[in-house]
C-alpha cells in the first residue's frame, strides 16, 4: 500500500472529531453528556426557510448539476442584503457560491499559494486556515491572539522576511474562539498594511449576525477594502443551517473569479435547491435572527453569573455564542477533567493554537435547562 502524502501527513487530527470519539464512548457507556463543545447550532431552521426549501427540492431542473457560481437570483440576494446590512456594493461578478463557507477558505489557498509561499494565521483560530495553506504546499506562520491586545494579532510583529513571503492574511472577527470584535481603526490599519505589503486579506466573517449590545464593524463597508480582500459568509451560524451546506465569497472580483476556477474544476455547485431556500432565508422576515440572538444572550447570561459564581473571572462575550474561559490548569487537564467528573464536554484552548493554552472553549449551543445543570455539576465538582 503506497504510504500517504507529506501534505496529508503533516495535519494534526481535528480537534472536534476526536473530542466526538470521547462523547460518543461516553454516551455508549450510559452516561448523561451535557455538550458545550463544537458550535453547532440546536435551533432549528426557521420554518418559512424550510418550507422554502420543500417547494424548491420538488422542482425536477433542479436535480440535475448546478455547475457555475451561483444562480443569478441567489447572488442578487446577497448583494441585496449586503446593501441593505452593511452598506455594501457588490456586483454578481463579486460574489461566488459555497459549500459552506468551510469549503471555500480550505480551497482559497490553491489559487494562490504556491510551494515556500506564507499565510499569516491568527492562533488561537479555526484549524481550516492553516490547514487549507498545508494542503496547497504553503507553510502557516502563526500570530498569536493575546488577552492583553484584545486578541487581535499584532501585524507590526511580522519579521521581514516572513513578510516577502507572505501572500495572505485570514482575519476572523466576530472571532471564534475568543468571542472577541475588532476595532475599526484597527480594520483599517490592516487593510493598509495588506496593500502596502501585497497580501490577500480573507475575513471570515460567519459570525457576523450573532452579537448582542453592539453590530460588529462590516469588513467590505471599509475603504480599500474591496481592493485587497475576499469576505466569507455563511446561512449556517445565522440562519441555523450548519448542515444545509451554503455560503458564499464575495469582494475583490479578481480573488472571487480565482476561487470560482478552482471549484469548477473540484466540485459542480451548490445544490440550486438549498439556494432558492437561501434566498428566503436573506430575504424573507429578519425576525428569526432577532430571537436567536435573545436566546444566544439569555443563554450567555446565565451561564456568565454561574461562572462568576464558581470563580471565574470571565471576558463577557460581545457576540457568537462562545464563551473564552480562562483558567488555572493546564486546558486539556481541565477539559479531561470536567468529562470524566462531571461528564460535560468543552473544548480545551491548545486545540485552536498554542496561545490558547490556559483557556477553554465553552459553546452556548444547548439549552438554558442543560447549562443550569452543568452549573450545577460544576458547582458539586467544586466543592469536592
Amino acid at each position: 500500500m503506497a504510504e500517504i502524502s507529506e501534505r496529508l501527513k503533516k495535519l494534526p487530527p481535528y480537534l472536534f472529531v476526536e473530542i466526538d470519539k470521547k462523547k460518543k464512548n461516553l454516551i455508549q457507556k450510559g452516561f448523561d453528556v451535557i455538550d458545550f463543545g463544537i458550535g453547532d447550532p440546536d435551533i432549528p431552521t426557521p420554518s418559512h426557510i424550510v418550507e422554502a426549501m420543500k417547494k424548491a427540492v420538488e422542482n425536477p431542473s433542479f436535480h440535475r448539476y448546478p455547475l457555475g457560481r451561483g444562480t443569478s437570483e441567489f447572488r442578487k440576494a446577497i448583494i441585496d442584503y449586503y446593501r441593505k446590512n452593511y452598506d455594501v456594493n457588490l456586483s454578481l461578478e463579486e460574489i461566488c457560491v459555497l459549500i459552506g463557507s468551510k469549503e471555500g477558505i480550505a480551497h482559497f489557498p490553491l489559487a494562490f499559494i504556491n510551494p515556500g509561499d506564507i499565510s499569516l494565521v491568527p492562533e488561537p483560530g479555526y484549524p481550516v486556515y492553516h490547514i487549507g495553506t498545508i494542503l496547497a504546499g504553503g507553510e502557516p506562520y502563526f500570530l498569536p491572539l493575546k488577552e492583553e491586545n484584545n486578541f487581535l494579532p499584532d501585524i507590526s510583529s511580522i519579521p521581514e522576511d516572513i513578510l516577502k513571503k507572505a501572500k495572505i492574511l485570514y482575519l476572523n472577527y466576530p472571532n471564534n474562539p475568543t468571542s472577541s470584535f475588532a476595532p475599526e481603526d484597527y480594520l483599517i490599519d490592516v487593510i493598509k498594511f495588506c496593500k502596502k505589503n501585497d497580501i490577500i486579506l480573507v475575513y471570515d466573517a460567519a459570525y457576523s449576525e450573532i452579537y448582542f449590545e453592539e453590530k460588529p464593524v462590516s469588513f467590505l463597508s471599509l475603504p480599500g477594502a474591496k481592493e485587497i480582500g475576499i469576505e466569507f459568509n455563511s446561512l449556517s451560524k445565522t440562519y441555523n443551517m450548519t448542515g444545509w451546506r451554503i455560503g458564499w465569497a464575495c469582494g475583490n472580483e479578481k480573488l472571487v473569479n480565482a476561487l470560482a476556477k478552482v471549484k469548477e474544476n473540484i466540485d459542480s455547485g451548490t445544490f440550486e435547491a438549498i439556494q432558492y431556500a437561501g434566498i428566503e432565508a436573506l430575504s424573507g422576515s429578519q425576525e428569526c435572527v432577532n430571537e436567536m440572538r435573545k436566546i444566544y444572550k439569555e443563554r450567555r447570561d446565565i451561564f456568565a453569573e454561574g461562572l462568576k459564581k464558581l470563580g471565574f473571572n470571565i471576558r463577557i462575550p460581545q457576540g457568537t455564542f462562545y464563551f473564552w474561559v480562562k483558567v488555572e490548569d493546564n486546558s486539556i487537564k481541565f477539559v479531561d477533567f470536567l468529562l470524566e467528573n462531571g461528564k460535560i464536554v468543552a473544548t480545551p484552548g491548545i486545540g485552536f493554537g498554542p496561545s490558547g493554552e490556559g483557556y477553554v472553549r465553552f459553546s452556548m449551543t444547548i439549552s438554558i435547562e442543560r447549562i443550569k445543570e452543568a452549573l450545577k455539576r460544576m458547582e458539586e465538582l467544586w466543592k469536592k
